[in-house]
């Protein structure tokens, strides 16, 4: 199944695949520049005190959490034609409907390291006279960062992969363009090489995350 590759051509279908890594690594990056704070915020909302800030992000972050990526990829990218006629790019809108999705998953992350720090260490930290946000921000969310490294990596590379969603809109991201060269020359060569990318980009990131550990673990 792979001896119909054109070696001849192999240049091409390369060049064609960094393109189609172009559009991936764009929106993860994407992805994660806007979802990690949005995460925060949400996380923040999700613990406040007032129902009128947590209810709404309780079930902002149950409904996300709750369906499919590619169901909300939909929606996000057509909603807008069916509601008021108008329709965006379909990079941005995947961007959005990423940035949404990821962002509830990541609050629930923030949540967790959040409330897994010693409430004694917020009353030092006042009795220090500290305000409320010095102390979040000068002693807890360090904390909270080291804690909740390991389970963001997970989510990193599984975002690597679900960027391979966004070909239900249309776009061509590698993916998208490896399944239409491997109909192209009949063989499986395209995929294979999609992988290898998908691969190579998993280990970089948990080699970073790996690193990022160790550096913390160092100054701890």
């Amino acid at each position: 199944m792979f001896d119909s590759v054109d070696w001849g051509n192999l240049g091409n279908l390369l060049i064609r695949m960094v393109e189609g890594l172009g559009v991936t690594l764009s929106l993860f990056v994407l992805t994660l520049l806007f979802a990690l704070p949005l995460g925060l915020l949400l996380a923040l909302g999700r613990m406040a005190k007032s129902p009128f800030v947590r209810k709404p992000a309780e079930w902002l972050i149950m409904v996300v959490r709750g369906t499919p990526l590619m169901l909300q990829i939909v929606l996000v990218y057509f909603m807008p034609y069916y509601i008021i006629g108008v329709n965006f790019d379909r990079f941005v809108m995947a961007t959005v409907a990423f940035v949404l999705n990821y962002s509830c998953y990541f609050a629930e992350i923030y949540r967790g390291g959040i409330g897994s720090i010693p409430r004694g260490q917020y009353e030092a930290g006042q009795v220090l006279g500290f305000s409320r946000a010095r102390v979040f921000l000068k002693i807890i969310l360090p904390q909270v960062v080291k804690r909740i490294l390991p389970p963001i990596s997970n989510e990193v590379i599984t975002l690597v992969k679900d960027t391979a969603l966004v070909q239900i809109i249309g776009i061509m991201e590698m993916f998208n363009i490896a399944k239409g060269e491997m109909v192209r020359i009949a063989s499986l060569t395209p995929l294979l090489i999609a992988g290898v990318f998908y691969l190579v980009m998993n280990i970089i990131i948990a080699k970073l995350f790996k690193a990022a550990e160790t550096k913390l673990d160092y100054y701890r």
